[in-house]
């Protein structure tokens, strides 16, 4: 594969690429509705894009701060939360999607964010421990898909 570069997004063509990246993994792979899909948190959400070097977008993913972050973790502030990451299935097993988490860490840090939660789809939960997650609570559903939390400390 050649060269890959994960970024943070800036402008309307990348978070172009970053909504057809989530449509075609979500919305048609994993038949997420769309209105589930794009949700108001987008417009003050931290995109990040990773994008092979002849432009071609593979992933994405996002980052909440803040309010909308806390609305996500059960209240708490100053953490943030990771959401629709999303790696093209021609992509997949080649690092990009870790290469994604580690960008919104990155991110969550350069805010001073002490902690970063997600909610992973289970059957993605080994991949998320490996990036050093923690499993709480329960399974539950979203958009129909079972999901679980998962936090780790930023240090």
């Amino acid at each position: 594969m050649s060269e890959v570069t994960v970024r943070v997004a800036e402008g309307p063509d990348d978070l172009e690429a970053c909504f057809a990246v989530r449509k075609e993994v979500f919305v048609v792979e994993q038949q997420v509705p769309q209105d589930l899909e794009y949700d108001a948190y987008d417009a003050g959400a931290v995109h990040v894009l990773a994008v092979r070097d002849d432009g071609t977008p593979l992933g994405t993913g996002r980052l909440l701060t803040g309010a909308a972050a806390a609305a996500k973790n059960g209240g708490e502030r100053g953490i943030g939360a990771l959401g629709r990451l999303a790696v093209r299935r021609t992509a997949r097993g080649l690092g990009v999607g870790a290469r994604l988490v580690a960008a919104i860490e990155d991110a969550a840090r350069a805010r001073g964010l002490t902690a970063v939660d997600l909610h992973a789809q289970t059957h993605a939960l080994g991949f998320y421990e490996r990036l050093g997650y923690e499993v709480y609570g329960p399974v539950f559903p979203d958009a129909g898909i079972p999901h679980r939390a998962m936090r780790k400390p930023l240090v």
